[in-house]
């Protein structure tokens, strides 16, 4: 999959099928219209193409409603990657290009890469004050010379799959819902930032967890989750209203490993949530935490093992 973060250096040869979005979370929807363009593109012989932005567009069009994600950038990446694409455009969303007017965005993405069909969603917008809706870029197909396919909503029961409607599953803690919309787990990346604590009588190794900011947490609680260590995945429990005195802005969590040997101060992980075991943080007396750990490792054992 070739990268390309400047349309003008951009250097494709042969006609293009694209998509356009934040595709944040890259959930059970827009795998759908993945599916459909990449297959598309095989049996027309073009080029595949996914064209989305950092930041966020709307952490630039709202700033004040303190925009968080689903996924950073480098997990998007790696997560299109598995799709077979051949290109990936990566645009800076600026003021300036939120004021770009649809027309002028389309005609740059058949100047630069060639784009011959646009695959989108069925209510999707583009340009200055969303003017760029599918009828729109329907009749500037036309005039420009790609066609516009568009794909219905993906639904999980009777609710449209939406990186907002995951957020909302994620806000009330429920994760096993908002992993059924994502077809994985929901994961978040997060720094070690204490030694590991090691509970022979429990097998449990406990660290302090720094997640990385701008990325949506699963509400205050306890969860059973996998942690990717050094790209192996090891059960675990995960407190996110563990809140630690080590100073450090935004430290929030503590996770639990079962049968894990080692240690890891310093190293990135990736959390994958799970399921929610209770609503409460952990409590601070001793006697209580052994009594509810001893609970929350069996069913963490029959849940993930």
């Amino acid at each position: 999959m070739k990268i390309i973060r400047d349309l003008h250096q951009a250097n494709i040869e042969g006609e293009t099928a694209l998509t356009i979005g934040a595709f944040d979370g890259l959930h059970l929807g827009h795998q759908e219209l993945l599916r459909r363009l990449t297959r598309r593109a095989q049996q027309t012989q073009r080029l595949s193409g996914v064209v989305t932005f950092d930041p966020l567009p709307k952490a630039i069009l709202s700033p004040a409603s303190n925009v968080i994600c689903l996924t950073t950038i480098e997990d998007k990446i790696e997560l299109l990657e598995q799709w077979g694409l051949d290109l990936l455009v990566i645009l800076p969303f600026t003021p300036e290009l939120a004021r770009t007017s649809a027309r002028d965005f389309v005609q740059a993405l058949c100047t630069y890469l060639h784009m011959t069909e646009l695959w989108v969603g069925w209510n999707f917008a583009l340009g200055y004050g969303r003017e760029g809706d599918v009828r729109t870029l329907k009749r500037l197909g036309k005039e420009m010379g790609f066609r516009v396919h568009v794909i219905a909503p993906v639904s999980s029961g009777e609710i449209a799959i939406s990186s907002t409607q995951i957020r909302n599953l994620l806000s009330s803690g429920n994760v096993s819902e908002a992993a059924a919309m994502l077809g994985r787990y929901y994961q978040v990346r997060a720094h070690v930032l204490s030694e590991i604590e090691h509970d022979g009588q429990l097998s449990l190794s406990s660290a302090h967890l720094k997640f990385i900011p701008h990325c949506a947490l699963p509400a205050s609680g306890v969860y059973a989750a996998y942690a990717l260590i050094r790209g192996r995945p090891y059960p675990a429990i995960v407190d996110t209203g563990f809140e630690t005195t080590l100073g450090e802005q935004g430290t929030k969590g503590r996770i639990y490993l079962l049968d894990f040997h080692g240690d890891l101060p310093g190293e990135e992980i990736r959390v994958q949530f799970v399921e929610r075991l209770h609503h409460q943080p952990y409590p601070l007396d001793a006697r209580t935490l052994r009594t509810q750990m001893e609970k929350d490792i069996a069913k963490v054992r029959e849940v993930l093992l």
